[in-house]
């Protein structure tokens, strides 16, 4: 394995700290649909990602594409992001966990 798909795949298993199925969970809510931003067909992106990282959760780390790798980057980068964002007080029940949740970070974890 190179080391740049190493250190993406490892980077993204320390940024999800969800299991599939908290995340699956999760997703079924109705906080989870009404974090971030829509696109056309009413599903926000970070739902549509959390979508995909329950399917990558559960892949094997050879059948990984390119394109998985791709989505894993950007998962890293978006909770890495978010995270810098931490408003003050308790984030419990905020938009700004919410957001992270879909994406498959519990900030609260």
């Amino acid at each position: 394995m190179s080391d740049d798909r190493k250190e993406t795949i490892d980077e993204f298993r320390e940024a999800v700290n969800m299991t599939a199925s908290e995340l699956e969970d999760w997703l079924d809510t109705d906080e989870s649909r009404s974090a971030g931003q829509k696109d056309d067909g009413g599903e926000s992106t970070g739902h549509r990602s959390g979508r995909r990282i329950v399917t990558l959760l559960g892949k094997k780390q050879d059948d990984f594409t390119d394109d998985d790798l791709a989505h894993m980057r950007k998962v890293s980068g978006y909770v890495a992001r978010h995270l810098a964002q931490r408003p003050s007080g308790d984030v419990t029940d905020t938009t700004w966990r919410h957001s992270l949740m879909n994406w498959g970070h519990d900030p609260t974890k």
